[in-house]
């Protein structure tokens, strides 16, 4: 296989403590790479005004693949006022770097997978009608669609009299005419034909290569008619290319009380923006929590590869790091899918499934514990011995 440069980004908080923890797993496993250090992240914006510099855009661009690890948001108010006292009053506007990074490269396919392994004591039961418990596998990806939606950033306070303007042009936007300015906040919801289609011919291609028996679309078609209305419309044309998988249409409310009730019978989701991250968020409840939950951020040319948890700022200092970095690994595993390198994956994969399921060596979180440095009298093991346990297994 050709030898792949990498871009890491540990970003802020605890990203800086999982991401060298996935390049011991990646190195250990025989994966030939170069390794390059991109500035991202929350001192990036208190310094520069920018939480993801043009040098970091630049070797994303060159390099064209990406390990992230996590980053620090805060509200308006709050960034503003962190900024170095000669960048404030200049007009800038901290915008998150991650959502930046997917819209200037058009990482638009979100793949984030939650499967269970047994013997994780944090997967999903429920009790069985004639007693006792039982654990189902659950094993769903959701691909979320990573540009348009909510999160397409094209917002105001204080509208301006155009947008006002525009507003007032639909009947609905009546009983808000006279809202003052200042008391006005407006978001908008954009979606593409295009954007749908593409995330959901990628959901039934990743469907049918990994014997998925369904795809369902999570929307709110009743509601949000256009939309959503325009997403479920797409996923049932590209549903013609797939004749042999059925689509199911569920809405986004009834997905969340359905999830908690038979999460086995959904295997490939597909979603917009907002409901995307809600429901992968959702599913990796029942596997595991955020510690399991990884992610691809993939484009026609730029992927990047990153845990879904923050940067959970509160454990970044603590010595021995307590926080599990498998979330992070199988990001890592998810990268070497990308690459082609599929067999490196599967055995990652497979050396957590056995650590898991041993039971011997489990983070503070698989042990229900709260975080803190008194963790490890109550047996959790450190951030490094859970990767050790993976190595070893290795």
């Amino acid at each position: 296989m050709a030898r792949h440069t990498v871009v890491t980004m540990p970003g802020d908080g605890i990203g800086k403590v999982v991401l060298p923890e996935s390049l011991r797993v990646l190195n250990a496993v025989g994966f030939e790479a170069d390794y390059v250090h991109a500035d991202i992240g929350w001192d990036c914006w208190i310094e520069e005004g920018n939480a993801l510099p043009d040098r970091t855009v630049e070797m994303l661009a060159r390099h064209r693949l990406g390990l992230f690890g996590a980053i620090t948001s805060k509200p308006k108010a709050k960034a503003d006022a962190e900024l170095k006292p000669e960048l404030r009053g200049k007009g800038l506007s901290y915008f998150s770097p991650i959502v930046g990074m997917r819209q200037k490269f058009g990482l638009d396919v979100c793949v984030r997978p939650c499967r269970s392994f047994a013997g994780n004591p944090l997967n999903f039961i429920r009790k069985k009608p004639g007693g006792g418990f039982e654990e189902p596998s659950v094993d769903a990806v959701i691909f979320r669609q990573n540009t348009e939606g909510m999160y397409a950033g094209v917002e105001w306070t204080n509208p301006s009299a155009g947008v006002r303007d525009a507003l007032a042009s639909h009947p609905k936007f009546k009983p808000f005419r006279d809202v003052p300015g200042p008391d006005l906040a407006v978001s908008a919801r954009i979606v593409t034909r295009s954007g749908c289609f593409r995330i959901a011919k990628a959901a039934f291609e990743h469907a049918r290569k990994h014997g998925y028996r369904s795809v369902t679309v999570c929307e709110k078609p009743n509601v949000l008619r256009e939309t959503s209305g325009m997403m479920e419309e797409e996923a049932k044309k590209v549903q013609k290319l797939f004749p042999e998988i059925p689509l199911w249409s569920v809405n986004i409310d009834a997905q969340m009380m359905w999830l908690t009730k038979n999460p086995e019978e959904y295997g490939v989701v597909v979603a917009t923006n907002l409901f995307g991250d809600i429901i992968s968020d959702a599913f990796a409840g029942l596997v595991g929590g955020l510690g399991f939950a990884c992610s691809a951020n993939v484009g026609a040319e730029v992927a990047v590869f990153e845990p879904t948890h923050g940067s959970a700022p509160k454990y970044e200092k603590l010595d021995p790091p307590i926080v599990n970095p498998i979330a992070m690994i199988l990001s890592a595993a998810m990268m070497l899918d990308h690459v082609g390198e599929g067999e490196k994956a599967e055995r990652i994969r497979k050396a957590i499934a056995a650590v898991v399921s041993e039971g011997k060596v489990r983070t503070y979180d698989m042990l229900r514990l709260p975080g803190g440095p008194d963790v490890f009298k109550h047996g959790a093991a450190t951030t490094a011995r859970m990767t050790d346990a993976i190595l070893e297994r290795l």
